[in-house]
């Protein structure tokens, strides 16, 4: 008999060897690397029709799978093959014609199903997405704790944006029963942490600090007391105070105009280093605060769009309101407006994309108000039914979109897609692609090469939620915290679970009782360009494997909280890493790009019609919000039916 081999020891205090879901996923079955790697079978004329999908089966539910999800197995290799130089091959075709074909199904996608309706409600429209779930970046991960529901986003946070959502943008949300405004100050509780008297956290570790310390009251108690035994010279305290209090003007003779022209030409880091003269230390510090807006740290955000998101270092300048050109779209808008209202829900904007969805194929979420859809369970064998007005098709990557004929003279488009390891084609008389829009010159290598060209600057940038189960947040509570500040651990920020109430759902109020953590990383490269840090941070990405996540998590938690009395190996409970090697759409960085009138921005000129063929996405909007894809989408669907 083959004896189990143990785990070295560190790993067993971890809790490495638990009971919990360590395994990748495909449609929901455990599969090997071998199964996900099998190469496409082409299609033929006459074969058979396509075997049952996943999604069609009993009790098939994503959102309650574990593990690696967001860009999970199974759901990119076709296309990293078809980028890499494979050729799709030939498609079976399948005889399914349709007015519309949406590649993607995140919000950008939805919305143009949406808005496509709108204008023929007898159309006929298919929606193919790459993953096993909808939403594109607006997943849902949902637990069972203790015989309770419990939400948190594996993606998109929140209904937010830089400047106030437009009438096409809040048109939907209205349409979908959100009211932003008006529920936030009903479902959401911000206060509720603070009554128990948890406060956020700084986490000084070892290999950067040279100490583990866990600072708390960060940005709440007196600078001084909250640095009282944190690892950092006496000098590096001064700093940092310096840079959160200072008022002395490091840039004398200027004004506020031609301030802010020169801190848009140095990152944040280097105006720390060379204008206020900080201690290394409050570098180190400092470094992961931009990761949260932009996925890369200091190194590769200036100092103006820093200022823009009010981050600290900046009260000596005395700059007066507003942005100047060349501002990135985020700190612009901030600037400028303050930002729309915010509104978290439970499962983020999951519950913008079930909204969609319920819009759209009724039967497949049930309900009928924003308040009944957060518990609602989708009954995803009603997504893809045969007849009906809107089929969304899961687990359906698609590797061809082309214009049937010239694309200044086609009347039809054809879409070719992999699924379940073979290759099939229907046929639209339009085609919205609101997927990724970095693939899209490989999906439509016809297309003009200044177009492709532009579409291939648009690099995404990675980043990972996590979600963590636990069994109580008691370490928490005694550690008089809610959320930690990491800048020198693998995940830069954690929080426990956002007190939200809603419908039946319920958030736990008991530090007894179960709740989940939400973790953030954003793997890059220090030292290189945005775009260069983006593409080294994806590659790591990809090759990080769960149980390299879970070592990093356990270890990390057990560190922070451990004089809480918590116990990864003991209170973990479960794990899901949603990673997104492709995530934030890029935004203008005058640090590393030269500022152009907005119709030779390569997002402007990649979005372009192409035929019966038009653009959607964040991607072709130049930010990361909901309300960007949900307008881009409105902007596709016009391209095509006209105004």
């Amino acid at each position: 008999m083959t004896r189990r081999r143990q785990p070295p020891k560190r790993d067993r205090v971890l809790g490495m060897d638990r009971a919990i879901t360590r395994r990748d996923f495909v449609q929901g079955v455990a599969v090997s690397s071998a199964a996900i790697a099998a190469p496409l079978v082409a299609g033929c004329a006459h074969e058979a029709p396509p075997p049952p999908a996943a999604q069609d089966l009993p009790g098939y539910y994503p959102p309650r799978l574990t593990g690696l999800r967001g860009s999970h197995p199974g759901s990119f290799e076709s296309a990293h093959a078809l980028r890499d130089g494979t050729a799709p091959g030939t498609a079976a075709d399948l005889d399914e014609h349709y007015d519309l074909v949406v590649v993607g199904a995140g919000i950008s996608g939805l919305s143009a199903a949406h808005f496509y309706r709108e204008r023929n409600p007898a159309a006929r429209i298919l929606i193919l997405d790459n993953h096993d779930d909808f939403g594109g970046h607006a997943k849902r991960n949902e637990f069972e704790l203790d015989g309770h529901v419990r939400l948190l986003n594996g993606g998109t946070l929140e209904i937010d944006s830089p400047r106030p959502y437009g009438p096409v943008a809040d048109g939907v949300l209205r349409a979908l029963g959100i009211d932003a405004a008006a529920l936030a100050k009903t479902i959401q509780h911000p206060e509720f942490y603070e009554g128990l008297g948890l406060a956020t956290a700084a986490f000084f570790d070892r290999e950067t600090f040279g100490a583990d310390f866990l600072a708390v009251g960060y940005r709440s108690k007196p600078w001084p007391s909250f640095l009282a035994g944190a690892p950092l010279s006496e000098r590096a305290k001064r700093d940092l105070i310096r840079v959160e209090e200072g008022t002395a003007d490091p840039m004398p003779g200027l004004n506020s105009t031609q301030k802010k022209e020169r801190l848009s030409k140095v990152s944040y880091r280097d105006f720390l280093r060379d204008a206020l003269k900080v201690d290394p230390q409050v570098l180190a510090f400092y470094q992961a605060r931009t990761q949260g807006e932009w996925g890369v740290g200091a190194d590769a955000v200036s100092a103006l769009d820093a200022w823009g998101i009010d981050l600290p270092g900046f009260k000596g300048l005395k700059l007066e309101p507003g942005s100047i050109p060349g501002m990135g779209f985020t700190p612009a808008g901030y600037a400028d407006t303050g930002g729309s209202p915010r509104l978290h829900f439970p499962d983020g904007n999951a519950t913008v994309a079930r909204l969609l969805v319920r819009r759209l194929i009724p039967a497949a979420v049930p309900g009928g108000s924003v308040e009944d859809v957060v518990s609602a369970r989708a009954d995803y064998a009603q997504l893809d039914r045969p007849g009906a007005p809107v089929r969304l098709r899961l687990s359906s990557t698609v590797l061809r979109a082309v214009n049937v004929g010239a694309a200044e003279h086609a009347e039809a488009t054809a879409v070719s897609y992999a699924r379940g390891g073979r290759l099939y084609r229907v046929h639209g008389r339009h085609c919205v692609l609101a997927c990724y829009n970095m693939m899209i010159p490989y999906l439509c290598p016809e297309l003009p090469d200044r177009q492709r060209a532009a579409l291939h600057e648009l690099v995404k940038t990675p980043l990972v939620y996590t979600s963590v189960a636990i069994r109580n947040w008691t370490a928490f509570a005694k550690l008089g915290v809610r959320q930690i500040y990491s800048p020198g651990c693998f995940h830069t920020a954690t929080r426990l679970n956002a007190t939200v109430d809603i419908g039946d759902y319920r958030s736990p109020r008991s530090p007894e009782e179960p709740t989940l953590l939400w973790l953030m990383r954003t793997p890059c490269k220090p030292g290189l360009t945005e775009h260069e840090q983006n593409k080294a941070g994806r590659a790591e990405l990809l090759a990080t494997t769960f149980e390299e996540f879970e070592r990093r998590i356990r270890d990390q938690l057990g560190r922070m909280l451990g004089a809480g009395g918590f116990d990864p190996a003991r209170d973990i409970t479960a794990i899901t890493v949603n990673r997104w090697p492709h995530g934030y759409a890029p935004e203008h960085n005058s640090l590393f790009e030269p500022d152009v009138p907005e119709e030779q921005q390569a997002h402007v000129i990649g979005r372009a019609r192409f035929g019966r063929i038009a653009i959607a996405n964040s991607d072709s909007g130049g930010g990361a919000y909901t309300d960007v894809a949900i307008e881009q989408a409105h902007r596709a669907v016009t391209e095509l039916l006209g105004a």
